[in-house]
């Protein structure tokens, strides 16, 4: 018999661009599970306007409405990364989707520094291009794990003894909790235990997430 926590030892790398709605709901499955077992996630930046760099049309926004913005959150995570380390990211991601995704402020990546404890000033990076060579080789790294045919998140799971496996996703709505969360973590290993195993897909039938 053993003391140790069902998670104990394991280890999660969650690649998540902030734009996304459907990576929070990821992330907040991925915290629950992080509640219930004790595994240990390290919050990383990718970017899925690097992603869809020379596309004629981006397939996160095709109507052109978002712009430039999309840069900007993602810088301001960069930022706290650099600064603050990765459980400051975790922190500020949660208040940042949360303000972002749940309420569709738009000035949330500046408001959700106060909600995280974090200097108003790291704020200034999301108009500068002082932290894009760090998200993109932030992103680079992620992507190299998985292939460039996918989006955000990616998520990598290293188990005491190995091996390392990565995924994108995976893409669930509503984020699943308690035994239902628990499941899904479970089936994530079982199939990451599997090395010729490459894709498991059915076709999205919700627009946007729900965050019930």
């Amino acid at each position: 018999m053993t003391d140790e926590a069902p998670g104990e030892g394991t280890a999660v790398d969650f690649w998540f661009d902030p734009v996304c709605p459907w990576t929070w709901t990821t992330a907040r499955w991925l915290t629950e599970v992080r509640r219930l077992t004790g595994i240990r996630v390290r919050w990383r930046v990718m970017s899925l306007e690097v992603l869809n760099e020379g596309r004629e049309v981006n397939p996160e926004d095709p109507r052109g409405e978002w712009g430039a913005y999309l840069w900007m959150p993602v810088r301001v995570c960069a930022a706290v990364a650099e600064h603050h380390g990765p459980d400051a990211l975790g922190r500020y991601y949660a208040a940042l989707a949360t303000r972002l995704h749940e309420r569709g402020e738009r000035d949330a990546p500046a408001r959700a520094l106060d909600d995280a404890g974090l200097p108003g000033e790291l704020a200034a990076a999301a108009e500068s291009e002082a932290y894009d060579d760090a998200v993109r080789a932030s992103h680079a790294e992620g992507i190299a794990l998985v292939g460039a045919d996918v989006g955000s998140p990616v998520l990598a799971v290293t188990p005491p003894g190995g091996p390392r496996f990565a995924f994108f996703g995976p893409v669930v709505s509503p984020a699943p909790r308690g035994d239902d969360a628990l499941r899904l973590w479970d089936g994530l290993l079982a199939l990451g235990g599997v090395p010729g195993l490459y894709e498991i897909k059915r076709t999205r039938t919700d627009e946007m997430p729900s965050f019930g």
